[in-house]
């Protein structure tokens, strides 16, 4: 998950169950509490699968979304995300699904990601870390932001709740110093227009994308429902705007 686009690269509760973990939380309900800030998160691998089918973003193997990247201090990229048949079981003993996140500029690659993602019983997707590596010049230059939960401290968030409500917060990853994302649900009744189509009222859920290693970045997205991701707007620490151009369904 690239917590800005790549054009960014250029230019304490009672003990409840997380749907398949357990976590320290007030938030959410008994059975489907989502992650908050640095809290421990205790693993049930039995309770993730690799079959991602949360209406907000389905991951069906071989979906595809392509994103057009603009800037008004950039270039405008190309950014490819696919749904691969490939799975990877993290240290926290998860299998997970491996999502590929490619940002080119032209034909050159700016930044190449592998993501992992699983979803619990109740629904929630999980994110479970990534690996990521840079480009300068066509050529592999850093894989900083690199993280895989159970590893060095690093722990595990959630991208989309499964019960989505105004006002919902939840860490998306925590990697202390790294990577320390957070997201919360902002509306449901969103309406938004891309170049690949107009999408109404009921159909969207638009979130706030925080992080407080950057604090000034504040980014909207909004994600529809059947679909995925069709729009991300930096507001706050940026200016960058990615935008579905196009999406092909998995089978």
């Amino acid at each position: 998950m690239r917590a800005r686009t790549a054009l960014a690269t250029i230019a304490g509760g009672a003990l409840l169950a997380v749907g398949g973990a357990q976590a320290t939380s007030g938030s959410g309900t008994a059975s489907c509490v989502v992650p908050q800030g640095a809290e421990h998160v205790r693993i049930t691998p039995s309770q993730f699968t690799t079959r991602i089918d949360n209406p907000w973003w389905p991951m069906r193997p071989g979906s595809r979304w392509t994103y057009r990247e603009t800037d008004p201090e950039g270039p405008t990229l190309r950014g490819v995300v696919t749904v691969t048949s490939n799975t990877k079981r993290v240290a926290d003993g998860v299998a997970t699904r491996v999502v590929r996140d490619v940002a080119r500029q032209g034909r050159t690659p700016v930044e190449v990601t592998n993501d992992y993602y699983a979803q619990d019983r109740c629904g929630n997707i999980w994110y479970f870390g990534e690996a990521t590596t840079e480009y300068r010049n066509g050529k592999p230059h850093s894989t900083e932001g690199s993280f895989e939960a159970g590893v060095d401290g690093a722990e595990p968030g959630v991208i989309l709740p499964a019960r989505p409500r105004a006002g919902l917060g939840y860490r998306q990853e925590y990697y202390a110093g790294h990577a320390e994302d957070r997201g919360q649900v902002f509306s449901l009744g969103e309406q938004v227009e891309t170049p690949y189509g107009h999408f109404g009222r009921g159909r969207v859920l638009m979130t706030r994308d925080l992080n407080p290693l950057e604090p000034d970045n504040l980014e909207y997205k909004f994600y529809v429902r059947g679909v995925g991701q069709v729009l991300a707007v930096a507001v706050s620490g940026g200016s960058d705007r990615e935008e579905l151009v196009g999406y092909q369904r998995g089978s």
